[in-house]
């Protein structure tokens, strides 16, 4: 793993690892969470589905999928109904791809040099027990509705490592992908402006790259203030109201779930 890849091998994995494997031109990546045995827990659509938007954009990106086998795996336990939450054989969930690890507490310097998001964070991991509990919990009670943008893949692993979530629900999630896919256009929109002042396309293209990696920074669950520890037996009640109640303690402001009616 460095700054060019987080590629390893099968033989350095461990319980509690947060993998990940891109899809067909490196389109998206689809992340889960090694529990051992050879097993990986992993948020999806639901049958099988990894992603989805609703738009024409699912095109693109059922496209790039992973071609999945006629023979049925005889060891994975996929759910083709319920929640989206599945545990797959490492072989399926890697549909013939690459194996990545993700990096966590990465220096800022190494986070800005990763050009893609959705392969580091700034955020510190919970130790490796804890990871492993929160994805069998979520196993068998589920991760809310999938969301490409605000509740994927990523962001379960995201929280399965870090116990964080994000508290408004109107913003973008965890996810480095979805800030990546937004960011790039966003940064050429507010590089706009810089042709009022120079037609040089290097300032411009500064510029844009500037306001990406800012926008990539700012948003990584590492830096964000508008994040939550929320521990996993609690989110049940979380997801299901969608709302935070606000406690005033002798040290500190802390949002809290608000438990169901």
């Amino acid at each position: 793993m460095g700054l060019l890849s987080n590629r390893i091998d099968r033989k350095s994995l461990k319980p509690g690892d947060h993998i990940y494997s891109w899809r067909t031109a490196y389109v998206y990546a689809h992340h889960g969470i090694y529990v051992g045995d050879d097993k990986v827990i992993h948020f999806t659509r639901g049958r099988g589905q990894e992603v989805g938007t609703g738009t024409v954009l699912d095109f693109l990106l059922v496209s790039s999928g992973p071609t999945r086998s006629q023979i049925p795996c005889l060891t994975c336990n996929q759910q083709e109904e319920g929640h989206g939450v599945v545990s797959s054989c490492l072989d399926c969930f890697l549909s013939g791809g690459v194996l990545y690890r993700f990096e966590y507490a990465v220096t800022p310097a190494l986070f800005l040099a990763k050009a893609r998001g959705g392969t580091c964070t700034l955020a510190v991991s919970d130790p490796d027990e804890i990871v492993v509990h929160r994805a069998n919990y979520l196993l068998n009670n589920g991760f809310g509705c999938y969301n490409v943008f605000k509740n994927n893949c990523e962001d379960f692993t995201i929280y399965c490592k870090t116990g964080l979530l994000v508290i408004d629900q109107g913003t973008i999630g965890q996810s480095g992908q979805a800030v990546s896919i937004i960011g790039g256009p966003l940064a050429a929109v507010l590089s706009t402006p810089l042709r009022l002042v120079t037609t040089n396309i290097y300032g411009m293209t500064a510029t844009a790259i500037g306001v990406y990696c800012a926008s990539r920074y700012a948003a990584d669950i590492g830096m964000r203030r508008d994040v939550m520890k929320v521990e996993v037996e609690d989110l049940t009640t979380r997801l299901a109201t969608g709302r935070l109640q606000v406690v005033e303690t002798g040290a500190a402001t802390l949002p809290l779930p608000v438990p169901a009616q």
